[in-house]
């Protein structure tokens, strides 16, 4: 097969997360209490796809906190300005990919298949590539003529990329939908692989919160270090953080406080005075 290596998209604002991404890159938002880029990070050493010869991770908005979670885990780098979008972000990294197909994944994407985790969901992208096709991850769209569908079907945060297209991408703003894509889907290159686990892009509030009871599964995650001594009902609570009121339907932040006069429904809480509502709770999406 194909040389390949990873790149993680984690360069984005997240604005739709404000005022949460106002404090950490979403990026590094927990999802059962394991930041979103680690659940990449381990999802493509699934696949093999581990160490900076082999997986890089792009950084702008709060990229100090980006850099410094991820260490020597894999090669980063660090956009100057406002995020160069997903082209961009692999055009940047030209020199680094050098002649290597790229499996590129959005840092927001919670995936979970109960039949093959962590990485295994993921590998039918790779498997029997021609090493000139683009591959999308996708499921049944609700709308197949929808705008953003891709024969049908909607993007589910992982796409493979050829070297003779990643060779043209600029490192200037540019998004793959309309650099690579669609490009790629008129010219009849353009094949989606169904995923048929769970997916949330945890871009909204709503889907953030859907993707953390999702991964708590039926009853609630506290960690090992959280203190309760008030009620908790389908939550997830964070490392070192206390909850003396009520909470359900909830995610903790690492550290954050509920008081003992408190009651949150359907919110997440961060530090000891955010609380952000998230009262539409999604289905998931599922193949």
């Amino acid at each position: 097969m194909t040389d390949v290596c990873a790149v993680v998209l984690a360069a984005g604002e997240g604005t739709r997360l404000r005022p949460l991404t106002e404090r950490v890159p979403k990026a590094l938002c927990p999802v059962g209490n394991v930041p979103l880029l680690d659940r990449a990070l381990g999802r493509l050493a699934g696949l093999g796809l581990a160490g900076p010869e082999r997986v890089a991770i792009n950084a702008c908005y709060l990229g100090e906190l980006v850099v410094a979670h991820v260490g020597a885990r894999a090669h980063l780098s660090v956009e100057p300005g406002e995020p160069l979008g997903t082209a961009g972000g692999v055009g940047n990294l030209r020199d680094w990919i050098a002649g290597r197909g790229v499996l590129v994944g959005n840092a927001d994407a919670y995936l979970a298949d109960p039949d093959a985790p962590p990485g295994p969901d993921v590998a039918a992208l790779l498997d029997g590539w021609d090493g000139r096709s683009v591959r999308l991850l996708g499921q049944p769209a609700d709308d197949p003529a929808a705008p953003g569908t891709f024969s049908g079907h909607r993007f589910v945060g992982f796409s493979l990329l050829p070297w003779r297209l990643v060779r043209e991408l600029p490192a200037a703003f540019g998004d793959l939908v309309r650099a690579v894509w669609r490009p790629a889907e008129s010219a009849g290159a353009l094949e989606v692989v169904p995923y048929r686990g769970t997916f949330y892009d945890t871009g909204t509030p709503a889907d953030y919160l859907a993707a953390n009871l999702h991964a708590a599964g039926d009853d609630s995650l506290v960690a090992p270090s959280a203190t309760v001594t008030g009620r908790v009902h389908r939550a997830v609570i964070g490392p070192g953080a206390t909850v003396r009121g009520e909470v359900s339907r909830t995610v903790v932040w690492p550290g954050a406080t509920v008081g003992p006069q408190e009651r949150l429904t359907d919110a997440i809480r961060a530090g000891a005075d955010l609380t952000v509502p998230a009262a539409r709770i999604p289905e998931p999406g599922t193949g």
